[in-house]
């Protein structure tokens, strides 16, 4: 630069071009470029506001004006803040740079969001200073400039929309938002459905990521997972045109970089070295989570899954996020660093040593920030690791010994063996550590290798077996037997696995190693194999199935959704539980990863678009099936009505003018409208089924408190329990039937019952009176007055036996209208018998006249137990035995006694004739 060396503003210009273009300073040695007309007019003319520079395969170009075309080459502008010219003193006061890429709209729209907006809108002392309408229209102009971006090809004079494009977006949020702008601005219809699909996709995940800096490390781990949800039902949606494959790669790529900057800036706030190592950990594995459960997943989903996906399969090569893998290593470093430490301090004594150990050995590490990877920052890295190693050599040495002999303690049991080498695995991987240990690596080989053998034996014996059975793969909760198969296969691969781990990362120096490994791959294979051919024969299954209607597997939109069994009445919805269990195994075989056949997810998809109507059917089919074990015997009459009119809506199921077509799956409104009208009727019924329970329950509470109560002494609380089962009463008269209340044990009326109870009571309270004064067998009794009386028989029965000496079954029971029995010892004289059937005159049973009343009084007699062998007042072959039953209902008897007939014993029989007790 012989000519421009002198002149320190052509210095500037040419020196800011250089570094920019990345220009050999070989290219500055030409007079052209030093006597350039246009670089001296921005220089020397106070009228020449501007200066673009152009790098073309020509050279450098420079001019006094901006004429963009379709080029998208870099440009660098000089710009004057005031119209002077350029001297040594305002060189750096009045020439501002700036560089544009891609295009103008691209460069503004950076420029106001990274440092114009954050500048004049967050910082107090700018914003404070801002007026209010300035700041709107700054938001206004950075939210139009997206749109414009995200929606064109940035060229400038090519505004319309390109979905391949995909410069404008630069973080999950701006491809969230391009979705909901294209379903608002959208040019066609379909365009602003499938646009709106995926929007409704992402909006699961849209506000996590907007406000991403505000989550904690252990929230962005659960991110992950929801996040790879998100984007499998985004790529094997079917509902509209295909999410683009470079879009995707896109947005894998930065959703991946948001992992990566958001892990960065949260480790960012701790000190690695000197925080407490309890929280450094915990932080550094959440970190560590991220960025490997997210290079699993891209891995996972564009290496595998999607590349089986027959309606939409990824055709590039799988992608790898490798920046956020090397970002996970390079946390795993760190870790690996500060748990070593952790580890050396533990075995080191606490001396001076401990103390200097403490404050040298991170030393390497000053000014370097470990979580800033890139390929600059990777050497200065390795330096300082180098360097950290040499410090801790020392102590290494020392602790060998101590760790070989705390190993060799434990080394007959297995699993503290196994424990013991995973809780110092960073220790036991360190050079010196590893050779000092070999024969306890060697017991832990072979502790692996019988491992491997007794995981294949296993396999073996429970690989044909039925799960939950001694001798079958072990059952899990709510798994059909593929999905356990599997998933049980998949817990011994995961143990398999582990095992190879944990050899190859402290046992790779071994000699055994290299045959412990070939077996436990084979193993792998083995186990791997065996859960694809759980797979292929379900496959086979299900497919096979689909074919015969028998199987369940079959549903046909057009068909009937449920209808009434003709053998046994049952109420039937036409979607199988084979189906209910098939769209269980679909789902869960697919999380498996796992590519369902087109066949069969075509006929789970049918299934899935019906399951939530299919489900409330089934539970309005279970409760019509049920209902009558539900209701108490005697209040079914009572809900006839409503029964009627819910079975009347599910012989009806019509739709259409006139009712004349079934209402089938593939009728959605009408559907919807037919499963409401099941719901209300049955609800009505549910709910009316629950009242009348509740009042059959307050009622027999409210007879038992009434039973209870002392009718002598508490008479006001009976007359006050008495109204209030009168007030309920009333509530369900109307719908109560004659047969509900007659299960009332005494007449129809309550309220009469309920008079016979007190007079029973104070009858009851004669008999005790009667009794204590030992006059109760000279009285003429009513047995009536009793509420047991058949119990007051048996009781005189055993009094009887005891007076003779004699069993009870040695006794029989007898009548007398003649007079008193003179071979019972025992004797009571009773009244109150009631006749129906015929008439009784004392001496024998007659015929009934036209004029007879049909229930005739009968004369009191004299009633006892006397012993089988004796001879009682009448011949067996002149009477007849009548029961005597406590009512005129006939439903219970109390005993039989045999009365005068005159001899013709069949007249009486089909005549009806019985004795019972009198109403109180």
């Amino acid at each position: 630069m012989a000519n421009g060396t002198a002149d320190v503003r052509k210095l500037f210009i040419f020196t800011t071009t250089q570094n920019y273009f990345g220009l050999m300073s070989e290219l500055w040695d030409q007079p052209l470029l030093c006597n350039c007309l246009e670089i001296n007019n921005f220089l020397d003319d106070g009228n020449q506001m501007l200066l673009r520079v152009q790098r073309s395969d020509a050279g450098i170009s420079f001019s006094n004006t901006i004429e963009f075309g379709d080029t998208k080459d870099k440009v660098l502008v000089f710009f004057k803040l005031r119209p002077e010219v350029i001297t040594d003193e305002n060189l750096h006061d009045n020439i501002l740079v700036s560089s544009m890429l891609e295009s103008p709209i691209s460069s503004l729209y950076q420029a106001v969001r990274q440092v114009f907006a954050p500048m004049l809108l967050k910082d107090q002392e700018w914003s404070r200073n801002f007026d209010p309408k300035l700041q709107n229209l700054l938001s206004e102009l950075e939210a139009g400039l997206g749109i414009v971006l995200r929606r064109s090809d940035t060229n400038l004079t090519k505004l319309k929309f390109k979905e391949d494009d995909t410069r404008g977006i630069l973080t999950p949020s701006d491809e969230f938002q391009f979705w909901i702008e294209q379903a608002h601005r959208g040019n066609k219809q379909i365009s602003k459905e499938r646009a709106n699909y995926f929007k409704e996709l992402f909006e699961t995940i849209a506000r996590e990521f907007y406000n991403l800096d505000s989550l904690s490390l252990l929230e962005v781990v659960d991110l992950v997972e929801t996040t790879q949800d998100v984007v499998d039902d985004v790529w094997r949606q079917t509902e509209h045109d295909h999410y683009p494959e470079s879009r995707m790669l896109h947005l894998l790529d930065i959703i991946g970089g948001s992992f990566g900057r958001f892990v960065q800036k949260k480790l960012g706030t701790l000190n690695l070295w000197e925080d407490p190592y309890y929280l450094v950990k915990e932080s550094l594995k959440a970190g560590i989570s991220i960025c490997e459960q997210w290079v699993i997943v891209c891995n996972h989903l564009t290496g595998q899954v999607w590349q089986r996906y027959v309606p939409h399969p990824w055709k590039n090569e799988k992608y790898f996020p490798e920046t956020l893998d090397k970002l996970g290593k390079r946390l795993e470093e760190v870790l690996a660093v500060r748990t070593i430490h952790e580890k050396l301090l533990y075995f080191l004594p606490s001396s001076e040593e401990k103390i200097i150990c403490l404050t040298r050995v991170f030393e390497p590490f000053t000014g370097l920030n470990p979580v800033q990877y890139n390929p600059y920052t990777e050497p200065l890295w390795k330096a300082a690791v180098s360097q950290y190693e040499k410090i801790i050599a020392p102590a290494e040495q020392k602790i060998a010994g101590k760790l070989k002999s705390y190993i060799s303690e434990i080394q007959d049991s297995p699993q503290q063996l196994l424990q013991a080498f995973l809780k110092y695995k960073e220790l036991v991987k360190r050079p010196t550590i590893s050779k000092e240990l070999i024969l306890e690596r060697e017991t832990l080989l072979a502790r692996l290798v019988d491992s491997i053998k007794d995981f294949r034996s296993d396999f073996e014996t429970r690989c044909r077996g039925i799960p939950g059975d001694a001798s079958g793969p072990l059952s899990g909760k709510n798994l059909s037997e593929v999905v356990n198969n599997i998933v049980w296969v998949r817990q011994l691969e995961l143990k398999v696995d582990d095992t190879i781990k944990i050899a190859e990362a402290l046992l790779p120096d071994l000699s055994g190693f290299r045959c412990f490994h070939r077996n436990a791959e084979d193993l792998l294979d083995q186990l791997k194999l065996y859960e694809q051919e759980q797979f292929d024969d379900w496959s086979r299954d299900i497919q096979s199935g689909l074919s015969d209607s028998r199987s369940g597997l079959c549903i046909e939109a057009s068909s009937r959704i449920m209808e009434l069994d003709s053998n046994d009445g049952s109420l039937k919805v036409h979607y199988s539980d084979r189906l209910v269990i098939l769209l269980r195994e679909v789902r869960q075989l697919s999380a498996l990863g796992f590519v369902i056949p087109a066949k069969i997810q075509q006929v789970a998809n049918i299934a899935q678009k019906f399951c939530k109507q299919a489900i409330i059917l089934k539970q309005v089919a279970h409760f019509y099936n049920s209902i009558d074990q539900q209701m108490i015997q005697s209040q079914r009459p009572m809900m006839l009505q409503s029964a009627l009119a819910f079975e009347q809506i599910i012989k009806n199921s019509k739709t259409g003018s006139g009712g004349k077509s079934q209402i089938t799956w593939d009728n959605p409104k009408e559907l919807e409208g037919y499963i409401q009208k099941l719901q209300n009727a049955a609800e009505r019924l549910a709910t009316e089924n629950r009242k009348l329970r509740k009042w059959h329950t307050t009622f027999c509470e409210k007879v038992v408190v009434l039973m209870n109560i002392d009718l002598l002494r508490q008479q006001q609380r009976w007359k006050d329990g008495l109204q209030e089962l009168r007030t309920g009463l009333a509530t369900v008269e109307a719908q109560c039937p004659l047969a509900w209340q007659s299960k009332w044990e005494g007449p129809e009326d309550p309220l009469q019952y309920l008079r016979g109870l007190v007079a029973r009571a104070l009858a009851i309270q004669n008999w005790v009176d009667k009794a204590e004064k030992q006059a109760l067998l000279s009285e003429t009794l009513d047995l009536s007055e009793l509420f047991h009386p058949d119990t007051f028989l048996n009781a005189l029965r055993q009094e009887t036996a005891r007076a003779v000496g004699r069993s009870v079954d040695s006794l029989k029971f007898v009548a007398s209208w003649k007079g008193r029995l003179p071979e019972a010892k025992l004797q009571i004289k009773i009244s109150g018998l009631l006749l129906e059937g015929c008439s009784f005159d004392g001496n024998q049973l007659s015929e009934n006249q036209l004029d007879s009343p049909s229930v005739s009084s009968v004369l009191p007699c004299f009633m006892g137990w006397i012993p089988q062998d004796a001879c009682g007042p009448y011949s067996p072959d002149e009477c007849i035995s009548l029961p005597v039953y406590t009512s005129a209902e006939r439903d219970r008897v109390v005993t039989n006694i045999d009365v005068p007939c005159g001899g013709n014993q069949d007249q009486w029989i089909q005549c009806g004739a019985a004795l019972f007790l009198k109403n109180q």
